[in-house]
């Protein structure tokens, strides 16, 4: 028997599913992102890497799955992917890497003037302005379709068993 006086929580809406052509547009930007951030040299690798941890800030489960299997497929190392959430705290990770991952975290936390101060100096040293603007729109693409995703509350399939 169900409680009459429990609240229920509301029902979500799949916003991508509701507003189409909005999603569409996003889903063109990612598209561009992506382009520009290959032709400014930043691997595939990398940008799966920005899009996992800008997801693990977000607490994002889908868009977790969808971009460990992204970065699994590009060729990233379980370890790697294991300890991320801890990047700075290894050596895993080239200087590349380590700006691109300082750029993401300062796009998805702006609030910190100077967080975002030494991310800029730190990734001026060891990344062009191309790859700079191209890590930065990768945070930001990844921002939006975590909040689509977390505001959709997009489950996480299931694993097949075989």
């Amino acid at each position: 028997m169900s409680d009459p006086t429990r609240i229920s929580p509301p029902r979500r809406i799949f916003i991508d599913k509701q507003s189409p052509k909005a999603f569409h547009a996003l889903v063109q930007v990612s598209e561009a992102v992506r382009a520009t951030a290959s032709e400014a040299g930043l691997d595939r690798t990398t940008v799966e890497l920005i899009n996992v941890r800008v997801s693990q800030l977000n607490g994002c489960a889908y868009c977790l799955d969808v971009h460990i299997t992204a970065a699994l497929r590009a060729g990233e190392s379980p370890r790697r992917l294991g300890v991320l959430s801890a990047w700075r705290d290894t050596g895993l990770f080239a200087p590349s890497e380590r700006a691109a991952l300082a750029l993401a975290e300062a796009t998805t936390d702006p609030v910190n003037a100077a967080t975002q101060t030494s991310a800029f100096e730190t990734a001026r040293q060891v990344l062009s302005e191309d790859q700079i603007s191209a890590a930065i729109w990768v945070a930001v693409t990844i921002n939006a379709f975590n909040r689509v995703s977390i505001m959709s509350k997009h489950p996480v399939p299931p694993l097949h068993n075989k």
